[in-house]
C-alpha cells in the first residue's frame, strides 16, 4: 500500500510567521496533533502540541526568567523569588511567539509513492508521529501513525 492511499489530502497548515496562538487554535479546533509549517508555498517545518507546550519550560520564555516550583514558593520569601510582573507578562506573550521559533525543522517528508512501511520506518527512526507528504516539491498531504495503522489493518484478513 502506498502513502497516497492513506494520507490526509490538503492538510491544514500554518505560516512560519503566524503567532503560536493561531497554531494552537488550529490544533484545538481540528483535533490534530501537528501542522506543516509553510513559508510561501514551501514546507519548512512542523509544529506540534509538544512544541507549543515546550514554551512553558524554564528558559524558553526568556533567558533570564525563572519559574519556581511550588516547593520553592513555600521555602523562599516572595520578595526573593522573582519579579512576578515580568513572569506574568512573559506568560501572556507566549501566544505571540512566531511559529518559526518553536517548530521542528527541517521538515522530514515522504513522497506519495512511498510504501507505508517506509513511512512507518521513517517515523520510528526520527521519533515523529506525522509526516508531511510531498509530490514534485509541493505539500499534498500528511500521514500520521494512526493512518498507517488503519492502512495496515485494512490489508489484513
Amino acid at each position: 500500500m502506498k502513502v497516497r492511499d492513506i494520507m490526509t489530502r490538503n492538510p491544514i497548515t500554518v505560516s512560519a510567521d503566524d503567532p503560536v496562538r493561531i497554531a494552537a487554535g488550529l490544533l484545538r479546533t481540528n483535533r490534530i496533533g501537528g501542522l506543516p509549517v509553510m513559508e510561501k508555498d514551501r514546507i519548512i517545518g512542523v509544529v506540534t502540541e509538544s512544541d507549543i507546550i515546550s514554551l512553558l519550560e524554564t528558559g524558553k520564555l526568556s533567558d533570564d526568567l525563572w519559574l519556581p516550583s511550588p516547593l520553592e514558593v513555600i521555602e523562599v520569601p516572595l520578595r526573593e523569588i522573582i519579579n512576578w510582573e515580568k513572569t506574568r507578562t512573559a506568560l501572556t506573550h507566549i501566544g505571540e511567539t512566531p511559529v518559526r521559533k518553536i517548530m521542528s525543522h527541517p521538515a522530514i517528508t515522504i513522497g506519495e509513492e512511498a510504501d507505508i512501511e517506509d513511512a512507518a520506518a521513517l517515523m520510528l527512526s526520527h521519533r515523529i508521529a506525522r509526516l508531511p507528504v510531498v509530490h514534485a516539491g509541493h505539500l499534498t498531504g500528511i500521514v500520521a501513525k494512526a493512518d498507517i495503522i488503519r492502512g495496515v489493518g485494512g490489508t489484513v484478513g
